[in-house]
């Protein structure tokens, strides 16, 4: 005799084992507890069940979906697959990509509860926080993202078919090697338009086609030259100088590339812009997309559309991820972005809906109004992880996190624990936290200053130096050779003190033999 176990009315599901049908039931609940329940605002979504292998794949190209070739992508991918077969990594449960739709790719490994689970993350606390924030409407272009990755890739892909591969990587490995220097830091009055810059291209080859002419090589170059005659501040004025972003002033000014680099340069730039907000906001994206799971799947049990077994599993996932070691643990390697942001937004929550007296003291704007999902969606909306942490981060989750700071001066054999909880530790805390997550401390501040193109077109760059801490002089050279193929001349970098303005180390790589070709 054959036992059936109905599955009790109400539940969405039941076990372990996941189908498409169910997915869709998941989504659906998920969705009205996000939207109604929450006033979650999302892009359309699109989830995509995919295989361990697929999961490595996206690792190795950045987790995009389209994305042209390069060999450090399957580098990439051969050691992440060798550390997974044994045993050594896991794989992340989900990728999801700022684009809309916004793609959520969800392993077919997980259970249906962890499907559940990545489901809320990503599709709806990612999604939420890619379409809300100011600093990816600012600098990215979700609608265009992906038709402008189709349109890299098949560029790129032409190039190598007429220019050869070999040519094609070495211009997109100097590229690469200057990428984190190589975006716009200050947002534009227009906000980024990728089907535009595709537009742009299309007419910058077709004027390029139409007026070449190569008669005009045949021409006598004059022997003087007005730019010669400049003062050096005129040069660097009429060239924009200085120039942080150091891909768009080679792609714009590089006196030996072609048409075809420069538009490496420009797809390796627009791609490093896309990834800018995310490097800024990494802390309150993961506490925006943990608080938001751990939300539904709380409704959800409250609501009996899952048992007990499935959220123990989810509990029992969840706190992993949000797990944070003591400072003195084996184990502890910084602080855990998901456990930090998390805490952060339920300490928010808390403050709005029953502050202590020291609330109302520190959040006077918050404290009492009652409202957390709302404080929540607007500090999602408006902050990037150092501005939320100045702003957020309070006494209570201080002594509950049991935060602190350590002087640690090279001189010194001692480290010494200079900051305890009072009012003026609380702060200086705060403040030291912050800068942790300020790029403007975290990457090197390299800018163009000064280049003669009519003279020996000698490229100078300077590295304002921070706290002291000198660039490594073998990693310097390689990145400057890179720059020197780019560039086709002399490439000259001073690392300055940003405080005495005195020159403390000095860089230099002579012109490449050959170029770029």
């Amino acid at each position: 005799m054959t036992t059936v176990i109905a599955k009790p009315e109400g539940l969405l599901y039941q076990g372990a084992d996941w189908d498409y049908d169910k997915i869709k039931r998941v989504y659906d609940a998920i969705d009205t507890i996000a939207s109604k329940e929450m006033g979650l605002s999302t892009y359309p979504n699109q989830i995509e069940v995919i295989t361990a292998e697929q999961m490595l794949d996206a690792y190795s190209s950045i987790g995009m979906p389209l994305m042209y070739k390069h060999w450090s992508f399957g580098k990439h991918f051969a050691r992440d697959e060798m550390l997974y077969r044994k045993g050594l990594r896991g794989l992340a449960y989900e990728i999801v990509i700022n684009s809309s739709p916004c793609i959520s790719y969800i392993m077919e490994e997980n259970t249906m509860t962890m499907q559940t689970l990545v489901i809320a993350h990503a599709a709806f606390g990612h999604n939420h926080f890619f379409k809300n924030n100011q600093l990816f409407l600012q600098w990215t272009d979700a609608e265009g993202i992906l038709d402008y990755l189709e349109f890299a890739k098949s560029f790129i892909s032409q190039c190598e078919d007429r220019y050869g591969l070999p040519a094609v990587e070495r211009v997109l490995d100097a590229a690469h090697a200057i990428m984190n220097q190589g975006v716009h830091k200050y947002p534009k009055k227009r906000p980024l338009d990728l089907r535009l810059e595709q537009k742009r291209e299309r007419e910058r080859q077709e004027y390029q086609e139409q007026t070449f002419n190569d008669l005009w090589r045949t021409v006598p170059k004059p022997t003087g030259s007005r730019q010669g005659s400049r003062s050096a501040s005129e040069r660097r004025k009429l060239l924009g100088l200085p120039e942080e972003n150091l891909l768009y002033f080679l792609e714009k000014k590089a006196p030996r590339l072609e048409h075809w680099q420069r538009e490496l340069l420009r797809i390796v730039r627009h791609i490093a812009q896309y990834f800018y907000p995310q490097k800024q906001t990494k802390l309150m994206n993961e506490g925006c997309a943990t608080y938001t799971h751990y939300t539904i799947m709380n409704r959800l049990h409250e609501k009996g559309m899952i048992d007990e077994g499935a959220m123990l599993e989810f509990l029992h996932s969840h706190t992993s991820v949000v797990f944070q070691p003591e400072f003195d643990d084996p184990r502890f390697s910084g602080i855990n972005p998901y456990a930090l942001g998390f805490a952060m937004m339920q300490d928010i929550q808390r403050i709005c809906e029953n502050p202590t007296d020291e609330d109302r003291q520190w959040f006077p704007d918050i404290a009492g109004r009652g409202d957390g999902m709302g404080a929540l969606r607007e500090a999602w909306a408006n902050y990037r992880d150092e501005s939320f942490v100045l702003q957020y981060l309070s006494p209570h989750l201080i002594r509950k996190l049991k935060l602190f700071s350590v002087r640690d001066d090279s001189e010194d054999p001692y480290l010494l624990v200079d900051t305890i909880h009072n009012e003026r530790g609380y702060r200086q805390i705060r403040r030291m936290l912050a800068r942790q997550y300020d790029l403007g401390y975290l990457e090197p501040d390299i800018q163009v200053v000064d280049v003669d193109l009519a003279g020996d077109r000698k490229l100078i760059l300077n590295h304002r130096v921070t706290n002291g801490v000198l660039l490594d002089e073998a990693d310097a050279k390689a990145v400057l050779r890179h720059i020197a193929n780019l560039w086709g001349y002399e490439v000259q970098l001073v690392e300055v003190s940003s405080v005495s303005e005195a020159v403390l180390k000095e860089h230099a790589v002579t012109a490449p033999s050959a170029a770029l070709t």
